[in-house]
């Protein structure tokens, strides 16, 4: 009886150190998994002002550890909360320059594949382009992971120049100030360095001026104690 109960214990334990394996190994490849995920990206600046009329270009490029296979990608314009197609299409493999369908005017696809881009175009742009575009993706060779990312585009009738006259002061306020500390460093470091020399100096004026006090007064070590001492007859 007592063997059957060890035998269990030991049964018990060995369970419980299996499922933490077990848990190991499935947060392993979760972690893995999810480094291998789908990503589409339009770039570090995702929105851009552009004057009305003018041609202006939507980026978006994808990435994948594990490559694409049959990756299916869009754009979509968000029209006050409906979502439409601007265009899509379907990327075989990695090289392949996709058969773009586009649902809208003034619309070119310029990506072409190369370099993983799948960036648009939009001509004579007006202010009703202005707006949410969103690059989606989705690669059934991750078992149809999608990702998708959001552009801003601005319409405005002219690009207003900047006043930077406020930033120059403060510049020049700030440039000024630090000038004007170092001077006072170095003008302290200069005003202790000419201390400390006439410091030296009289310290050796002093020295001087002893000994000299000494030999006029016969002291011991003066020319006075240099005499002989007259012999006595």
């Amino acid at each position: 009886y007592e063997s059957v109960e060890v035998i269990k214990s030991i049964l018990h334990y060995c369970a419980k150190d299996l499922n933490h394996i077990l848990l190991l190994i499935s947060l392993y490849f979760a972690s893995a998994w999810s480094a291998q995920a789908l990503e589409m990206s339009v770039g570090k600046i995702p929105f851009l002002q552009a004057v009305n009329g003018s041609t202006v270009t939507l980026p978006c490029t994808y990435a994948s550890c594990i490559g694409i296979e049959n990756l299916y990608f869009n754009w979509q314009f968000n029209d006050n909360g409906t979502m439409q197609k601007v265009c899509e299409s379907v990327i075989p493999s990695e090289g392949v320059v996709p058969d773009v369908t586009i649902f809208r005017e003034r619309v070119e696809f310029v990506g072409k594949n190369h370099h993983n881009n799948v960036s648009i175009l939009l001509l004579n742009i007006t202010f009703e382009d202005g707006g949410q575009y969103t690059c989606f993706g989705r690669n059934p060779k991750e078992h149809h992971k999608n990702h998708s990312a959001i552009f801003n585009l601005i319409v405005v009738d002219e690009l207003r120049e900047v006043d930077n006259t406020l930033t120059i002061i403060i510049a020049s306020a700030v440039g000024g100030a630090i000038a004007l500390l170092m001077g006072f460093m170095l003008l302290k470091n200069f005003t202790l360095f000419v201390l400390t020399k006439l410091e030296e100096k009289n310290k050796e004026c002093l020295v001087t001026s002893s000994g000299i006090d000494n030999t006029e007064n016969g002291l011991s070590g003066s020319k006075a104690d240099s005499k002989p001492t007259p012999k006595k007859k």
